[in-house]
């Protein structure tokens, strides 16, 4: 009989520490076929590490292995954990030959820890610059099973798509000493130091109580929150508003709706938020002026510059006119004040404005126009007027300097406001 020598009993395999383990058969080390869970490169590092150093499951894995699956891990795919194999490249980042790494890729996919997503060959695909180039092969990480029951994950769905959802709990504890790889939400842990509760049934202490201060009392809020009372809030808009009532969401959303129409047609409010527009505008919208009225009352103006806060300028403006006194649209010769500045002590100055004649002979002039003037004049002939009057706007300035109410009911108050400025600067017509 042929006597070994002493090298043979060295290569002998040293059996598996646990014999219940067998390595995953090739039929199953596919993606569509694996039993192991997919998972991202760097829990997939952490499993290879504990399968390899510490559980010791293949018998032939050992730190070589550890060297491919870092270097995998470094080049994988952070989302869906796959690799290329790239077995020459491989073989020279971790200083092995290429039967040395093809032996420990196999030993990955016999712990369950790789997958074949594509499978290399020879068939050259022709790339453009390249003579020869061959089909690449694909490894997707996996974590097998062994892993998650060692840890104590549950696992829900099965083969690659499944998911670590928790935690197995025994009593009042969780199985395994960590939990690698995922985040456990709703698993009781044991207080520090408590042992007692780690048996089950035993009432000998009670947990650890978290905090000693009470949570009964209401939380104070401060500061400028989305909560602050609205009994506050409602006196603070009240107050700004100048004492108007609350406006509801559905008017706000119409303000700023009307002032995303207006902003467009006046060019010196075109820097302003939406919100802060709708808000100065409130005044105005109130008192019925629809989109045009609103950017013919503001074109009225006469801006030749750009306020640095439309918002605050409009407020300003409104303000002082309301403000203004009531006789100030009323002709000097009607004013009960400058009727007759040659006048002595002696002139009859009532507080009534309806008893002083200047007064009375205007209202008088007004209401002889507006039956016989006003009254004939129709809605086309508005029209007509308002879109063919433009190039005319000396003309328009005319009538207006003699008769501005009149003006205003023929032309509006937009093509008024624009013949007058054109007139005020000087322009002349080509």
């Amino acid at each position: 009989m042929r006597r070994t020598s002493g090298a043979a009993p060295s290569r002998v395999s040293h059996p598996c520490p646990d014999s219940r383990w067998q390595p995953v058969p090739a039929s199953i080390q596919e993606v569509s076929t694996t039993a192991a869970r997919h998972a991202q490169p760097r829990a997939w590092l952490r499993a290879v590490v504990w399968l390899v150093e510490e559980a010791r499951l293949h018998p032939k894995a050992g730190e070589a292995t550890l060297r491919v699956a870092r270097d995998l891990a470094r080049r994988m795919d952070y989302i869906e954990g796959t690799v290329l194999y790239d077995l020459d490249g491989t073989a020279t980042r971790c200083a092995l030959s290429r039967a040395t790494v093809k032996r420990h890729v196999a030993y990955l996919r016999e712990l369950g820890c790789l997958a074949w997503a594509r499978h290399g060959s020879r068939r050259n695909l022709r790339l453009p610059g390249r003579a020869y180039a061959g089909t690449a092969t694909v490894y997707v990480a996996t974590i097998p099973y062994a892993y998650d029951r060692a840890h104590g994950h549950r696992v829900g769905g099965r083969g690659f798509r499944a998911r670590v959802v928790g935690a197995r709990v025994v009593g009042a504890r969780v199985v395994g000493a960590r939990v690698v790889g995922t985040r456990v939400v709703g698993v009781p842990v044991p207080p520090a130091g408590n042992t007692e509760v780690e048996r089950p049934g035993c009432r000998g202490r009670e947990p650890q109580s978290l905090d000693a201060r009470s949570r009964t009392g209401a939380v104070e809020m401060r500061g400028r929150l989305k909560n602050t009372p609205r009994s506050g809030a409602s006196a603070r808009t009240t107050a700004r508003a100048g004492g108007s009532a609350r406006r509801s969401p559905m008017q706000v959303a119409a303000d700023i709706r009307i002032a995303a129409h207006v902003r467009p047609l006046v060019p010196w409010t075109q820097g302003e938020g939406l919100r802060r527009l709708a808000h100065a505008l409130r005044p105005l919208i109130d008192e019925g002026l629809n989109t045009h009225d609103l950017a013919a009352e503001l074109t009225s103006w006469w801006l030749t510059w750009r306020p640095a806060d439309p918002a605050a300028y409009i407020t300003a403006r409104l303000r002082d006119r309301a403000s203004a006194s009531p006789y100030d649209d009323v002709p000097a010769d009607a004013h009960p004040q400058t009727a007759d500045p040659t006048a002595g002590p002696t002139t009859d100055i009532t507080a009534d404005p309806t008893g002083n004649p200047a007064w009375q002979a205007w209202l008088q002039q007004r209401r002889t126009a507006t039956e016989f003037g006003e009254d004939r004049r129709t809605d086309d002939d508005r029209r007509h007027a308002r879109l063919y009057s433009w190039d005319r706007w000396e003309e328009v300035a005319a009538h207006y300097a003699t008769d501005p109410d009149d003006a205003l009911d023929l032309y509006g108050t937009r093509l008024c406001a624009y013949a007058v400025k054109r007139a005020s600067i000087g322009c002349r017509r080509p």
